[in-house]
């Protein structure tokens, strides 16, 4: 026991010398950040979250629309693939006899990054496939198609608002 003792001893001495000779741990990098601004009239490319048709389509009324592709900044993600964005119905006709297509036509409100709204501008008319064709014919009852947009339809809008973001690395 009393080799154990001094051997204890020895190390306990020792160890002021260990502690120089082993680095501290290194800090933690710090947080680098990156703030970017994107700028009014960026364009950005949307289409229908569903099926958007004029059949029972009322003035006023939203539709949602999500953002095609993300759009990018100096190298940083500003507006997220997927991202809400929101369109109303600013105008709208119903299909009719003699082959009249139904029409409608919506304004781009806002899309949301980051829990808030920036403010978008732009307008998509979409028109029904008339039917004229069989309306020349004589047939008079022969009523145009409903406007319809399907998702994968992309329009485009443009920002309103510049949109601010920061990118932490």
């Amino acid at each position: 026991m009393k080799s154990i003792f001094v051997l204890g001893g020895a190390l306990a001495a020792a160890s002021p010398a260990l502690a120089q000779e082993v680095p501290a741990p290194a800090p933690a990098p710090a947080t680098a950040a990156q703030t970017v601004t994107l700028p009014v009239n960026t364009l950005v490319q949307v289409t229908p979250a569903s099926e958007i048709t004029s059949k029972k389509m009322k003035e006023g009324t939203t539709r949602e629309f999500l953002v095609v592709n993300d759009v990018e900044y100096q190298g940083v993600v500003v507006i997220p693939r997927g991202s809400p964005v929101e369109a109303q119905v600013t105008w709208r006709t119903g299909k009719g006899i003699v082959g009249k297509s139904a029409k409608f036509e919506l304004s781009f409100d806002w899309v949301r990054v980051n829990q808030a709204n920036y403010k978008l501008r732009g307008m998509h008319r979409q028109e029904g496939r008339g039917n004229t064709a069989g309306a020349l014919l004589g047939a008079a009852i022969i009523t145009g198609k409903s406007a319809t947009m399907v998702p994968g339809q992309i329009v485009n809008v443009f920002t309103a608002d510049p949109i601010m973001v920061t990118k932490y690395r």
